[in-house]
Parts: C-alpha cells; sequence; structure tokens
C-alpha cells in the first residue's frame, strides 16, 4: 500500500486541492507544513492527529516544517468558533509557543520548527495593506466558511484577517523553505486555499502548490472527541497524568476503536484487521483498546512512562499499591476524592470524610466486613488509626473500599 493508498485507508483524507497530489506524495520529496497556534502551553489530543499525519508523510521521505503560530495566535482563527477568542498578550502567546515547540521535537525530532511571530512581528500596517491586503477580494474572503458562519453574529476585522496572515505564512514558507504543501484539519481548507492563493498572485499563476486536509475526529455517537468531565486530554503529563492518558484510550468504545487505530498508530493493516477480528470472537478481553492505549502512550510519552501507567493500572485492579514509587502513586491517584491530615485520625472518621461511609457506624461495618484496605493491606480493626508513620512515601495513605472505589489521604 503506498502513502496515499495508507492515507486514504486510515480515514486520513478529507480534500485536496490537486488530483495528481497522490503520484507527488507516492513519488517525489516535498517540504510541507503544519502550523498550531499556542492557544494553550500544550497540545491536546485533537492536535495530535495532525503531528501524526505529518509523521506519516516524513516516513515516507517529505520534509515537514513545524509552525508555531505566536504571531497568529494574537489573532485568533475564527475557522468554527461560535464567537470571538480571548485575545493572548505576547508574553502568553510567546510562552505557550515555546511549551508546543517542545512537545512539537518530541513528536518530530527532525522537522524545521519555525514560530511565526518572528516574520510578523517585523511587519507594519502599510506593508500589510499594500503589499498583502491588496491580494484579497473582500467578496473572496467572505465565501469562505470560516467567515461566512460567523457573519451573523457578528466578526471583528482582527479576526477576519485571520486568513490573510495565515496565508502569508505559507508565502513566507514558499519563498524562503521552498514549501509547497501545507497540511491541516478540515476546518483549515479556506486559510490553506487563501495560502495558495497568495503564491500564485505574487509568484506566478503557475506556482505548484497543494493543501490537503483530513476530517476533524468524532465519536461514533457524535459527541466530542478528546474532551472528558473534567476537559480537555492534554499531552503535557502535568496537565493529564500519563495514567489519565492511557485509561483515555483504554476506555475507547467498541465502535470507535478501530478507527482510532487507523488514525492515531502506525500498525499495519493486517495488525489492525486481527484486533478488528478480536472485537467480534473476544470483546470481553478488550485487545483493541490495550494495544490502542500502549501505542499512543509510547508515542506521547515513551516506553518508561507507560511501563508506569501500566504498574498503577494493575495496582489498582489488585489493590496491591504498597509497591507503587512515588511518582507512580501521584500518577494514579491525583484525581481521586481526598483529604488532608495533619496528625492521627482515626479510619472509621475518614471512611465519613472521604465519602466512602454515610456514617461511623457504617464505617464499623465496612471495617469489619473486611471491605477496606489500607495501601493495600486489609482491615478489620475498628479502632484503626490513619497516620504519617504509616503512609506510603511518608506522604500518602491509599483506602479501598470494595473492589473499585479509592480514595487518598494526604499527610501534611
Amino acid at each position: 500500500m503506498n502513502l496515499y493508498e495508507d492515507l486514504k485507508w486510515r480515514g486520513l483524507l478529507y480534500q485536496q486541492t490537486d488530483d495528481d497530489l497522490s503520484d507527488k506524495l507516492n513519488k517525489e520529496s516535498l517540504t510541507f507544513y503544519l502550523g498550531a497556534d499556542p492557544t494553550a502551553d500544550s497540545l491536546h489530543i485533537g492536535h495530535l492527529l495532525a503531528y501524526l499525519v505529518a509523521k506519516r508523510l516524513e516516513n515516507h521521505g517529505h520534509r515537514p516544517i513545524l509552525v508555531i503560530g505566536g504571531g497568529t495566535g494574537l489573532i485568533g482563527d475564527p475557522s468554527f468558533k461560535s464567537q470571538e477568542r480571548k485575545l493572548l498578550s505576547i508574553e502568553d502567546s510567546l510562552k505557550n509557543a515555546e511549551g508546543i515547540a517542545r512537545q512539537a521535537r518530541h513528536l518530530l525530532p527532525e522537522a524545521t520548527i519555525v514560530n511565526n511571530y518572528d516574520w510578523l512581528s517585523s511587519l507594519n500596517a502599510i506593508e500589510f495593506l499594500r503589499d498583502i491586503g491588496k491580494h484579497f477580494n473582500v467578496a473572496y474572503m467572505m465565501s469562505k466558511d470560516s467567515v461566512k458562519s460567523r457573519i451573523e453574529n457578528g466578526i471583528s476585522f482582527t479576526e477576519f484577517s485571520y486568513q490573510i496572515i495565515q496565508a502569508w505564512d505559507f508565502e513566507h514558507l514558499y519563498r524562503n523553505y521552498n514549501c509547497v504543501l501545507q497540511i491541516g484539519g478540515q476546518d483549515q481548507w479556506g486559510n490553506i486555499t487563501a495560502g495558495m492563493e497568495l503564491i500564485r498572485k505574487i509568484h506566478t499563476v503557475d506556482a505548484k502548490v497543494y493543501g490537503i486536509t483530513f476530517p476533524l475526529v468524532t465519536k461514533a455517537d457524535g459527541t466530542k472527541f478528546g474532551k472528558t468531565e473534567s476537559g480537555a486530554v492534554w499531552l503535557d503529563k502535568n496537565k493529564t497524568s500519563v495514567f489519565e492518558f492511557y485509561q483515555y484510550w483504554i476506555n475507547t468504545a467498541d465502535q470507535d476503536v478501530i478507527n482510532r487505530l487507523k488514525q492515531f498508530t502506525f500498525l499495519s493493516k493486517e495488525a489492525i484487521d486481527e484486533l478488528e477480528v478480536s472485537i467480534q470472537t473476544e470483546p470481553e478481553k478488550r485487545l483493541a483498546q490495550r494495544v490502542l492505549a500502549e501505542e499512543i502512550t509510547k508515542i506521547v510519552h515513551g516506553e518508561n512512562e507507560l511501563k508506569k501507567a501500566l504498574r498503577v493500572t494493575e495496582a489498582l485492579f489488585s489493590g496491591e499499591v504498597g509497591n507503587l514509587d512515588l511518582e507512580e502513586v501521584e500518577m494514579g491517584f491525583s484525581n481521586l476524592d481526598s483529604m488532608e491530615i495533619t496528625e492521627d485520625a482515626l479510619l472509621v472518621d475518614c471512611l465519613v470524610a472521604l465519602n466512602l461511609a454515610s456514617s461511623k457506624r457504617q464505617s464499623r461495618e465496612l471495617i469489619t466486613a473486611n471491605a477496606i484496605t489500607v495501601n493495600g493491606i486489609k482491615v478489620t480493626d475498628v479502632l484503626t488509626a490513619v497516620n504519617k508513620k504509616n503512609a506510603l512515601h511518608g506522604k500518602y495513605t491509599i483506602i479501598r473500599k470494595g473492589k473499585k472505589k479509592y480514595a487518598v489521604i494526604e499527610h501534611r
């Protein structure tokens, strides 16, 4: 299967600007670019698909440029947004850009990484209007879906001009890096084609430049991909722990998991077909989900972090949490019901405070019924005290009720 066929099989082609692009992808070595605006200091898994598409192209000999939008992030992309974005300060935009650049470098270490603030910040208003703005027809700009969808509710000139600014990115990269292809999600089609038009007007109508978009990822039930009750699933482990990241993928629904394997892993068609069979023959094993979670966690966080997430997962399942190191404890239990104590406390009181029991009476019943473990050890004495001396790593006491309900006490 060649690159173009592979992208189609994986559902990663939504639109392309030219019919001959398939031959160029399969037979030539193109310089292409992918951009991301630093609206936060980390990418989330909605961005991840784009970077993995870039990685697929790189693996087939194409040369990636990753543009961090320190400049365009100050403007705000109106694409598929129902209202105006909150404007970032220059300091926040550049700080966020540094965080995204680190993650981009991890995902594609051989790529060229640039920040468009470096060239956009030197552009003055007169140059912008005379040298760039003169190439854009207002009626043409208003016909773009990213603008049309906002006309009724209102769109500022700032966001209206975004497509011009991003188009200049493409022209700048074409002129300075011989970049001939831009890739992006389907919401970027208007911005991509605007860049192609600008290049042809400034250089030559026959300039060979191209664009590809891939579909935005949604769940089979139509709900938004990449969100949990606590918010976005981030690539930064300080925002979303590696354990939470792993658990997000392992909880993928059966009807979504094959598409996710195609989109987010580099497994072969044969391997994915086998996993699809396992969903029908051994659904209780959730083999496809486990492979998906392991593959993506390795890509984003590396083999060592995956091993830690697997250890935490096994400890939660077995209840044997006493062997986890401090980082693993904090990875797996940071978002559970918790409380802080500064001195010894009776376990019966802690169970009530942690909502593991409705009363002291129920606490005593749970303890005597062998339903409570403390740091992986069964407790049957209703007079048991929780103290820092017996805490894991001198800091945490992990309480388990039954087989699945956990809570944490942090000792201060």
